[in-house]
């Protein structure tokens, strides 16, 4: 039988008859090599995180400035979830390397962006299982279970923040709500969550999905909605929890210990109405959200690193993370 594609998004994904899944590459991601050496004040180092699973993730370190050369600096870790509706992304591919490069760089933070499993070959909640894994990883670490030559000497775990976009953002609420019921995780602290245009949808369309230009939003519901059939379960639909976080079929959050949360929404996203419904339930729910507008942009504008027109929005996107950073790390200190 000759090898035949039996589904796709043009220039995305193909899935053929015989099992094998293609993702084809293009400017935004293609690999890039880490580098141990600073390039343009950061430093980068891949390391395994499940050699079962094959879960692996890229650190980012920022190079000490010249004026504490001669002491150790500590800085806030982050653990961040890359995008691609759960199906596609890398965690060394050049859009993630340049935004993470410039986010460590500009707020002095080190970051591990894990690399987890992707749908269709691993539906969810394979992506949830790691990032859970993942934030238990750095908890052992941080207990002194063994020792990483950049986190054990840099890394402030008292001050952990989870990161994502897209796809990614929705794993940020997913990790935080699974961590929830342990009491303790010292040394390390969880103290925020950042959500950069998550993932939310609903069974039911949104306005925002219904008249959104996809060329503005730089997303269509086509796509939307052929990504997240091969992410969720077999069997299930859009509310599924992960995709619904405060839907009908969601855990009840009233009662869960969650930390703050940073939200940023695009003015132009396709999925902003559902992005806007969390945030409100959330507030309801009585947690702490705060959302920053990213204004005529559209989904996951910051990645896109070749037009020179979004780089202030980006800018803007950055000074509200570290602002956020700054002031929970100020809450903890209280």
């Amino acid at each position: 039988m000759s090898k035949q594609i039996i589904d796709e998004i043009p220039r995305v994904i193909r899935i053929y008859n015989d099992g094998t899944i293609e993702r084809p590459l293009n400017i935004w991601t293609t690999p890039v090599t880490a580098s141990q050496a600073f390039v343009n004040g950061v430093a980068t180092r891949d390391l395994e995180i499940n050699p079962h699973t094959a879960i692996w993730a890229r650190i980012y370190l920022p190079e000490p400035s010249p004026d504490h050369m001669s002491q150790v600096d500590k800085y806030p870790v982050l653990l961040h979830f890359h995008g691609g509706g759960f199906c596609i992304g890398s965690a060394d591919q050049r859009c993630y390397n340049l935004f993470l490069s410039r986010l460590v760089k500009q707020c002095r933070v080190m970051c591990v962006s894990v690399n987890y499993r992707l749908a269709p070959e691993h539906r969810l909640p394979a992506a949830c299982e790691d990032g859970i894994e993942s934030l238990e990883w750095l908890y052992r670490l941080s207990r002194g279970d063994w020792e990483d030559p950049w986190l054990s000497t840099f890394g402030d775990f008292t001050q952990c923040f989870l990161v994502g976009e897209s796809a990614g953002g929705n794993l940020v609420h997913e990790v935080a709500i699974r961590a929830a019921p342990r009491e303790r995780l010292d040394p390390l602290r969880l103290c925020g969550g950042i959500m950069i245009h998550p993932g939310f949808l609903r069974e039911q369309r949104s306005k925002s999905e219904m008249e959104t230009p996809p060329e503005l939003a730089m997303l269509s519901i086509e796509m939307v909605d052929k990504l997240f059939s091969l992410a969720v379960p077999e069997g299930s639909t859009k509310d599924h929890p992960v995709s619904n976080p405060t839907g009908p079929l969601a855990p009840n959050l009233q009662h869960m210990k969650l930390p703050p949360f940073l939200v940023a929404i695009a003015d132009h996203d396709l999925i902003r109405d559902t992005q806007f419904e969390y945030c409100e339930a959330m507030k309801i729910a009585g947690k702490s959200v705060e959302v920053f507008k990213c204004k005529n942009v559209g989904h996951c504008f910051h990645l896109n690193t070749v037009d020179a027109n979004i780089s202030q929005q980006t800018q803007d996107l950055l000074d509200a993370i570290q602002n956020f950073i700054k002031t929970c790390g100020q809450e903890i200190e209280k």
